[in-house]
């Protein structure tokens, strides 16, 4: 499990494929020493990490022909069966930060009785972070002087427009 964030942070995890999405969630929260407190979501990735199913914590829309899966409901290898697997896990839904996670072995004949974190390297990310402190991480600042020419030159004369409004220097222009 990788962050765009924070470049030096990984953890792997090793997990029962017979446990829920709930565990490895619990587990992830562990690690990281998140709190359990917001809302979060896995998706399950193709190979080029676009999402395809959504994994909720809890039931989202009941009158969706759509397969709905929910963590304490649905187990790792209901949908996770091969090596290279990719995931996100959204833990800040609001601005859409996640963590990337891949399959990199499937032991066989390997009881895992619980969750454990194997591998912990450099500081996971903030959990939350706020508007103000999102804005300024894509270096948005809302205090800037844009000044009057920002829009386009405010030096212009009335009489060099068309009263009309339909003409080009003073041609007339016709639509029909």
């Amino acid at each position: 499990m990788v962050s765009d964030e924070v470049d030096d942070f990984v953890r792997e995890i090793q997990i029962s494929p017979e446990a829920t999405f709930y565990d490895f969630h619990k587990i992830i929260l562990k690690c990281t020493n998140y709190t359990d407190d917001e809302p979060t979501s896995f998706f399950i990735c193709d190979e080029n990490w676009e999402r395809e199913n959504e994994v909720t914590f809890d039931e989202m829309d009941e009158n969706s022909e759509d397969d709905s899966y929910t963590m304490k409901d649905t187990k790792l290898n209901e949908l996770i069966e091969d090596e290279k697997q990719k995931l996100t896990y959204v833990f800040d839904v609001m601005t859409e930060r996640s963590f990337f996670i891949e399959l990199s072995e499937i032991i066989t004949r390997k009881e895992i009785k619980a969750a454990k974190c194997s591998r912990s390297e450099g500081e996971p990310p903030k959990q939350k972070i706020d508007f103000e402190d999102a804005a300024k991480q894509i270096n948005l600042n809302t205090d800037d002087d844009l000044g009057e020419t920002f829009y386009g030159d405010n030096e212009y004369d009335e009489e060099d427009l068309d009263q009309e409004g339909y003409g080009i220097d003073g041609e007339e222009s016709s639509y029909e």
